[in-house]
């Protein structure tokens, strides 16, 4: 680890250990980074507060890690905002050396950086993803709104490589309206898994 990674620095809404509570690594206790800014625009976004970086501190990765280090899982989520508008190499590379796994969960608007164990891409129609990023994902993850986003997820289904586990995730104000439609369609296609933000269910962060 280099000095020089120490002290770079990202805009960072908040910063907290939690559970993972969604997609393949639902339960698995985590330390969430969630970086500030994005351009995505997501109308049901539930984060909107992320989306103005100058809104938010800067914080150094020797900060980020010192702090993510006082807890005993060494899996970090690196999440948004949209963290793909900076350089994550710095973080990443920092974090492999404090024994931490990576995961990301971006857009895929912006071009992929920094050294992931994981990669959870959940596209959305407001941005297309950047080309070339499906087949480096790991997770798919389509939020699902209304009944045309199962054609959305289908199409970006097909880009991905072999292996990538695939989730339909209910957008939480509209869960008890697509939920079964949801369940439906996984039994039908069986290739797909039903993705719950169960954090929300759980009151936690």
């Amino acid at each position: 680890m280099t000095a020089e990674w120490l002290q770079v620095r990202y805009p960072v809404m908040e910063h907290f250990y939690t559970l993972q509570g969604e997609g393949a690594f639902a339960g698995h206790a985590a330390y969430f980074i969630r970086t500030g800014g994005c351009d995505v625009g997501c109308h049901w976004c539930d984060v909107k507060e992320s989306w103005d970086a100058s809104m938010h501190p800067e914080l150094s990765v020797e900060e980020l890690i010192a702090a993510a280090s006082q807890q005993p899982a060494r899996l970090a989520v690196i999440t948004g905002g949209e963290p793909l508008m900076y350089d994550m190499q710095a973080l990443t590379s920092a974090l492999k050396v404090s024994g931490f796994h990576t995961h990301i969960e971006t857009s895929g608007a912006y071009p992929l950086s920094g050294d992931w164990d994981w990669i959870c891409l959940s596209p959305k129609k407001f941005k297309a993803p950047v080309e070339g990023i499906h087949q480096k994902a790991s997770e798919l993850k389509v939020i699902v709104y209304n009944t045309h986003d199962f054609t959305f997820a289908e199409n970006h289904a097909k880009q991905v490589s072999p292996g990538c586990r695939l989730f339909l995730q209910p957008e939480w104000s509209r869960a008890a309206h697509v939920l079964p439609e949801i369940i439906e369609y996984v039994k039908l296609h069986p290739e797909w898994r039903i993705s719950l933000q169960t954090h929300k269910y759980l009151n936690i962060p």
